[in-house]
Parts: C-alpha cells; sequence; structure tokens
C-alpha cells in the first residue's frame, strides 16, 4: 500500500526525471519512464494538435521532436488536488495526479496515471498534457471578470448601446465568423470572445434554438444533465436529467444574452473567397431585413453540426407515390389520424423516436430496418457509460472533462468492451425480445464488441438508445422488417428489396446524414472542401480526423458534436485560433 506522502514523492520524481530527460533530449531516458502499453495524449500543449501516442518509444519520439526548440515545461502540484492512490486495479497500484502543466508563453493541465512495476519503479501507464490558455490572452472569467460600471466614466456610453455596437460590427469585421448557432457554434463563439478574439455567429433560423424546436416533437436528449453544460454556465440545480429539445432551444437563446455573444439570426451566407496573401477571408451575407454586408474574418468556423445534410437515397418511382415523403431531419409533427399507414426507412435513433410518436398517436407503422442497429437501454446504459464521471455527486465538471479526456479513445473503446457486455446483461430481456421480434441487433460477440461507443466514434451513428421503441416493437404495436432496403415507390406504398410490398401514407426517411465536409462544399466550394479531410472517425493515431482541429484548408474548422463534445473542445478549437492570431503557430 502507497502512503499519500509517498504517491506525492513519486510523483515529483518522475516529474522530474521526464523535463530532465526533455532538457537533453534523451529519448532512451524519456522512454524509459513509460510502461510499454502505454498512452500520451496532447491537446495543444506540445504538439500545437489534438494527437495521441502509443508504445513508450513512440511517446518518447513524439515528446522529444515536439518539445524541441519549444518553450521548457514544468510542473506544479495543485493545491485542491493532491495525487491519489488506488489499490484496487488489476496489475497493482496505480498513482493519479492532476499537475498544473506551465510553459513560459501558456499554462495548461498534465493528468498522470502511474504504475509501480516492481524493480524498474514507477512509470506511467497513460499520460495527459492540455492546454488551457496562452498567457496575456487569458479568458475574462471568474478574478478576470469586467468590471461592468465603465459608464461612470467620462463619456462612456451606456452597457446597452456599447453592446449593440459591437454586435453590429458597423465599423469593424469580425475576427472569427462563425457558421452556425447551434451548441457548437455558440460554444466556439464563447470561448473565443471570453479570450479577447471578436467573433460573429450568423444563423439561418429567425430564432437560436431553432434547430432544436424544427426537431420531431418527441426529440429529448439521451445524455444527462451532468454531461451537457455549456462553456462557463451550468444548467441549473432542478435541470431535468435528459433535456426536452424545446426546453434547450429556449436555453441556447438565453446563453446568447448571457455570455454578450454577437449573433445574427435570419442570416444567410452568400459568395466568399479567401486571400492565400493576406489570410483574409471576404464573405458575402444577406441579414434578415435583405442587407447584404460583406464581411473579412480571418477564420471561418462551419458549426452546422457533425453531420452534413440529409442524405435522401434516390429510390425509382418516388414521385409518382401518392401519399407524403418526409426526411427524419424534417419531421415536426405526427398529427394524424388514427390508423395512416407509416412506413420508416431506417431503424437508429432518428428512427425510432418517430416511429414510437406515430404509433403512440395510433398510426400503423412499420419500420425498415436496412442493416444491424445496436440498441441499449437509457435505464442501464447511459448509467453505465456516463455514470463514473458525469452523475449526480461526481466529480466537478473541470475534474470530469478531464478525467475523460485523459483517456485516449483507443483505450476507451477498450473499455468499453466490457461495459457493453454488462450492459447486454442489464438488458437481456430487452435484447431476446427484439431478437424475437426479428430485430438485427448485430452485437459481436461477448467482449469484442465496443457497443455504442465505437459506432459514434466511428459512424457517429448506427445505434438506437431506448426510451420506450423496442418494447413496442416486442408487442408487435411497430411492424419490423428487416435485411432489406426500399427497391421502389409504387403509387400506393414502398417495394422491398425481397419483394415485400408496403401500403403506405407516409413515408418517413431515417437515412442518416452526409459527412459534413459536403456541407463546406455546398457553402463554400469544391476550392475548401476539396483541401479538407472527411470529418469524423478515428484516424491511424485514435483521433477524431478534421474536426477541432486543422482542416486541411488554411483558416478554416469544423466545429460540431454533442454538448459534451462542444464544451470540452470549443476550448481547443479556440487556442488554436487565438495561437494563429497571436503568431504562436501557423
Amino acid at each position: 500500500m502507497v502512503k499519500s506522502q509517498d504517491a506525492v514523492e513519486i510523483v515529483d520524481e518522475w516529474t522530474t526525471a521526464l523535463l530532465a530527460a526533455l532538457a537533453t533530449q534523451n529519448e532512451q531516458a524519456v522512454a524509459a519512464l513509460f510502461v510499454e502499453d502505454s498512452w500520451w495524449r496532447d491537446l495543444l500543449s506540445v504538439t500545437w494538435d489534438l494527437r495521441t501516442f502509443h508504445g513508450a518509444r513512440p511517446i518518447a519520439s513524439g515528446l522529444i521532436a515536439a518539445s524541441a526548440g519549444s518553450p521548457a515545461l514544468r510542473f506544479e502540484a495543485r493545491e485542491d488536488e493532491r495525487p491519489v492512490i488506488d489499490s484496487s486495479v488489476p496489475g497493482g497500484d496505480m498513482v493519479e495526479a492532476f499537475l498544473r502543466l506551465l510553459s513560459d508563453t501558456w499554462s495548461g493541465t498534465a493528468v498522470l496515471r502511474l504504475r509501480d512495476t516492481g524493480a524498474d519503479g514507477w512509470k506511467a501507464w497513460t499520460f495527459l498534457t492540455a492546454m488551457d490558455e496562452i498567457k496575456g490572452h487569458e479568458t475574462t472569467t471568474l478574478t478576470r471578470r469586467p468590471l461592468g460600471n465603465d459608464v461612470h466614466e467620462s463619456g462612456a456610453l451606456p452597457w446597452h448601446i456599447q453592446r449593440e455596437d459591437r454586435r453590429a460590427f458597423t465599423s469593424s469585421d469580425p475576427t472569427v465568423l462563425v457558421v452556425g448557432g447551434g451548441q457548437g457554434g455558440l460554444s466556439i463563439a464563447a470561448q473565443l470572445e471570453t479570450r479577447g478574439v471578436s467573433t460573429l455567429v450568423i444563423e439561418k433560423n429567425p430564432r437560436i434554438g431553432d434547430n432544436w424546436r424544427n426537431r420531431y416533437e418527441s426529440l429529448v436528449l439521451h445524455d444527462p444533465v451532468w454531461a451537457d453544460h455549456l462553456p462557463f454556465v451550468e444548467f441549473p440545480e432542478s435541470w431535468p436529467i435528459y433535456s426536452p429539445k424545446n426546453k434547450l432551444a429556449d436555453w441556447l437563446e438565453g446563453y446568447v444574452s448571457a455570455l454578450d455573444l454577437n449573433v445574427w439570426t435570419g442570416t444567410t451566407l452568400g459568395p466568399s473567397s479567401f486571400d492565400a496573401a493576406t489570410d483574409t477571408w471576404t464573405v458575402e451575407v444577406t441579414e434578415a431585413d435583405g442587407t447584404v454586408r460583406t464581411l473579412r474574418p480571418r477564420h471561418v468556423v462551419l458549426a452546422t453540426g457533425a453531420v452534413g445534410g440529409p442524405m435522401i437515397p434516390k429510390i425509382p418511382g418516388m414521385d409518382t407515390f401518392a401519399g407524403q415523403v418526409h426526411h427524419s431531419s424534417t419531421e415536426t409533427t405526427v398529427d394524424v389520424a388514427p390508423g395512416t399507414r407509416i412506413v420508416v426507412v431506417g431503424a437508429c435513433n432518428s428512427g425510432h423516436d418517430i416511429a414510437q410518436a406515430y404509433c403512440l398517436a395510433g398510426a400503423d407503422v412499420t419500420m425498415v430496418q436496412r442493416s444491424a442497429t445496436y440498441v441499449m437501454s437509457q435505464k442501464h446504459g447511459i448509467p453505465a457509460l456516463f455514470g463514473s464521471v458525469y452523475s449526480e455527486g461526481g466529480p466537478p465538471l473541470w475534474k470530469a472533462d478531464l478525467i475523460n479526456s485523459s483517456y485516449p479513445y483507443p483505450l476507451l473503446l477498450e473499455f468499453a468492451k466490457p461495459q457493453t457486455v454488462a450492459i447486454a446483461k442489464m438488458d437481456a430481456d430487452l435484447i431476446a425480445g427484439l431478437e424475437a421480434a426479428g430485430f438485427n441487433l448485430g452485437i459481436g460477440p461477448a467482449g469484442e464488441d465496443d457497443g455504442l461507443m465505437g459506432r459514434a466514434l466511428r459512424r457517429a451513428g448506427g445505434y438506437y438508445i431506448d426510451v420506450g421503441c423496442s418494447q413496442l416493437i416486442i408487442d408487435g404495436k411497430i411492424k419490423i422488417r428487416s435485411g432489406s432496403g426500399v427497391r421502389e415507390f409504387t403509387t400506393t406504398g414502398v417495394v422491398l428489396e425481397d419483394g415485400t410490398t408496403l401500403d403506405a401514407d407516409v413515408v418517413v426517411l431515417a437515412t442518416g446524414f452526409a459527412n459534413m465536409r459536403e456541407t463546406a462544399r455546398d457553402l463554400f466550394g469544391d476550392a475548401v472542401a476539396d483541401r479538407c479531410g472527411d470529418v469524423w472517425d478515428l484516424d491511424d493515431e485514435g483521433e477524431l480526423k478534421t474536426i477541432w482541429r486543422q482542416s486541411g484548408h488554411p483558416r478554416f474548422w469544423f466545429m460540431g458534436g454533442s454538448l459534451l463534445a462542444a464544451r470540452v473542445h470549443s476550448k481547443y478549437l479556440a487556442l488554436q485560433i487565438l495561437g494563429m492570431e497571436t503568431a504562436q503557430v501557423s
């Protein structure tokens, strides 16, 4: 058993040895500080990128290369977080430490987990280095918050007049133009504005939050409240665990006001171009009143969601169908007469939610499942995946986010395998019932399938978090047709690839969305999109591709993801933009 004081000394000895090895560029000495199956994740602080390294030698090589010519690092203990000893983990004692990580130009955080290797001493298993602030451009929060009483100074204008002038950008251009006013766009705007980077968000909808209001009426978030806070503002303690869409929409609208974000609603994007000689964009926008403005920002952030536009398959005969055809993205109401025949094509979250809503409204619903869908219950799955970090009485948010970020995605996917087995055991009756109903779950061998986590990271889809629709399928109240897509439309319905005919009054295409890169193509043209990489899925290192990092096109960025992802990663995207503006990175 390691004593608390011993843990402090162990961490001090390890960090001292690492800094000494980096100072002398001794790659062998760095490698000796890590176990062979070790992980280093860097969020900007050393590499100015989002990087993951696996194995003692690759970690040592990466640390040496990234630190060469960079400002020297130093570690400081946190007064509020002493190293923690965990003797319950397999393989012996482990020490976990949260440390301040500092250089002459920025400050950050390190999360270190050391394993006792016996004769070879304490070595790192996981190591996170994450930038928090660029010195001289820290967030204007807490002890640095503005006074707000400058109206008493000679000649000062009242706050609301100053505020409107900043929002209007009548005599200046924003440094950053954000396209899209959902949680991603607002999060990056908040992170930039609090660091002194002028930012304008344009949103095509009449109101902030309409991207949620305009979705199907039964939509409620699947992630719990403890994971879904926005930057700088947490939900009230009375907020429901799972957020209804319209309640969240109103919260986003209030967030804009509370954080003094510069937002133009009802504003559409026009022609744009990028001048590589001056690193400046020229972007034409049309405001809600028809006014056409030409803006010259230095950065553009595309924040229209982590996916692109709706994928609407071209199915023969669709134009001859006498009923209605909707994509799930435009489905807002299920106000239909009892007995109305509904065919929902697609069997992931949106397809299930819409099918459930129609069924409860008295419609005759058939779901067409084209390929396997992973299913877990919200009741069992969400606590299993989130509960150790994001829960009532869990760690404070800053610490929860660091714990979550400190495990690289490939390691999280390994953790997900036994979690998937455990969830399946709790959901045994649900799974058996779905299989009996003919639903294709497509769960891999026990201990090999990484469940929701793997599908979310690789595909951003392919799963359903059950909130009641599965029981309707089990009970036969929603009919399931699995393994065969739609071959063609007729005037009265659809014909499946296996020849089955389904009569329908309404066909809902819950067929997913294109890659976010294609949204860039639609809005900014081939010249921009062709230089960008595909967005999402894991790269060779195990980081998500293109999103929240340099896209391939200069000064063009992708921002998106869940509320949790938007909160965590908006900071790192903002720091990259600020790093360019302060000439710390090219």
